[in-house]
């Protein structure tokens, strides 16, 4: 009996041991593909800077941008990463309803954000300052745009993450998952302030 009990246990450990292995070799995947999209914003980022010049007798970054309503996307999108970082804390206490509010927190300001960048993009070009208006404003959209799609992804993720945590609570896959989204959310949130910085903050100035 003892033994059978020595036996058992040392298959749990094996599993869970497993279990921890394959987590990490997930989330080392994930750091992986988050270097692709390094290259792919770092190509946006390299055709931006070459074109920004390339307004073709229309207008500049300074005469189109509002620093102010950028702001404040910056800081929503900013308290978002705050409150990712409150839901995994409650995830390594193994809180399954704290984890779920402030989940839901975040989708909140990260629509908010997506919101709002649908609504600047829908005022450029009712004012005719559309992607095919010039170099400047074709790579202005593709490098913003691109940006605001991977955050769309990310709240279609924070919504499949709600439903598998209500339904399979705090295990080990759910915990790797969060784990994977939380470096995704953080690395949107280092590409914001690069495109805060390059195209909206030197853009205005003179």
């Amino acid at each position: 009996m003892a033994t059978d009990t020595l036996t058992h246990n040392h298959n749990l450990a094996h599993a869970e041991h497993g279990h921890h292995d394959a987590g990490e070799t997930k989330v080392f995947g994930f750091w992986i593909y988050l270097m692709s999209d390094c290259i792919l914003f770092a190509t946006l980022f390299a055709t931006y800077a070459v074109l920004v010049n390339g307004v073709a007798d229309g207008p500049s970054g300074r005469d189109i941008f509002d620093l102010r309503f950028v702001l404040v996307e910056t800081f929503i999108l900013l308290f978002s990463s705050i409150t990712y970082g409150m839901a995994m804390i409650a995830s390594n206490q193994s809180k399954v309803g704290q984890v779920n509010r402030w989940l839901m927190l975040t989708f909140l300001f990260g629509f908010a954000f997506v919101a709002m960048e649908i609504y600047e993009f829908h005022h450029l070009i009712a004012e005719g300052f559309g992607p095919d208006r010039s170099a400047f404003l074709s790579s202005f959209f593709a490098l913003v745009g691109t940006h605001g799609l991977h955050v769309t992804a990310g709240l279609v993720w924070l919504i499949v993450m709600m439903v598998q945590v209500n339904q399979r609570g705090l295990n080990s896959t759910n915990k790797t998952r969060l784990m994977c989204l939380s470096l995704f959310w953080h690395f949107l949130d280092v590409v914001w302030i690069c495109v805060f910085t390059v195209v909206y903050l030197l853009g205005v100035m003179p």
